[in-house]
């Protein structure tokens, strides 16, 4: 399954020639990931408490350009599971404006155990977790 984001090229994003600055699709990918895990009831940080929350640092980040997003247009950012580990999970995203794909990334995220005062501790991903981000 693909759950889509959309998302309009902000003037910020561009650079001087009103091309999507290559950087700018990292955060759109976060973006897109966050819409994602909202709309199966996660966040990518679990509520704070005094013994510490699940977060998920990045692992890994990539991003292949095929062609020019500009200013104004409206992105269709597509999010699937390309895998899930016992402790990580890697998402794809397909940038594309209509029928046209404009880049290809990935984002490796691990679950972590954070609690105050210790070092982040990978753990495997919650069962009732796996499922919310299998339905992905």
């Amino acid at each position: 399954m693909t759950f889509i984001h959309k998302r309009r090229v902000e003037f910020r994003d561009t650079d001087a020639a009103g091309i999507v600055h290559f950087s700018v699709f990292f955060p759109m990918m976060e973006e897109a990931e966050h819409a994602a895990l909202r709309h199966v009831g996660l966040s990518v940080m679990s509520p704070d408490n005094t013994e510490g929350h699940l977060t998920w640092p990045r692992v890994s980040a990539s991003c292949d350009y095929v062609a020019a997003a500009r200013f104004e247009d409206l992105l269709d950012i597509c999010v699937t599971v390309a895998k899930i580990g016992t402790t990580s999970v890697t998402y794809s995203f397909q940038f594309k404006r209509g029928d046209e794909t404009l880049a290809n990334g990935k984002i490796t995220a691990v679950c972590c155990m954070w609690q105050p005062g210790k070092p982040l501790a990978k753990q495997p991903i919650p069962p009732e977790i796996r499922a919310a981000i299998e339905s992905l």
